[in-house]
């Protein structure tokens, strides 16, 4: 299993920036994709931003420009450097990571950590 703890949420003014952090233990070796979801109230999760393994990434539109997704691997840990944030960016901002064991692929998520952005 992959366990996997993010941190650098909190509240903060429109057009300012945050960098939450991911970090995973137990069995990364075998970890591929790593990507940031999140989910505001009333609202479907939905895909932020992704990453590779070999470090190709992808972003939502809505983050385009914004939001930066990077991993380093020998610290294990996936993070998303979010700028020029909008009220719209609220929501519990969620880590996951897709590893494949044998030929299944199997699926890991943080907690989850809380992102606000006042007006």
């Amino acid at each position: 299993q992959v366990q996997l703890v993010e941190s650098g949420g909190g509240l903060v003014q429109a057009g300012g920036s945050l960098r939450l952090s991911c970090a995973a233990s137990g069995n990364i070796f075998s970890i591929n994709d790593m990507g940031w979801y999140r989910q505001a109230p009333g609202k479907q999760r939905e895909l932020v931003a992704g990453i590779t393994s070999g470090g190709s990434t992808n972003y939502v539109d809505s983050v385009k420009g914004r939001f930066i997704i990077s991993r380093d691997n020998a610290k294990n840990t996936v993070y998303l450097q979010m700028n020029s944030l909008k009220p719209e960016d609220t929501a519990v901002y969620y880590c996951k990571a897709r590893r494949l064991g044998g030929s299944t692929w199997y699926t890991s998520w943080g907690q989850g950590t809380q992102v606000t952005v006042s007006s």
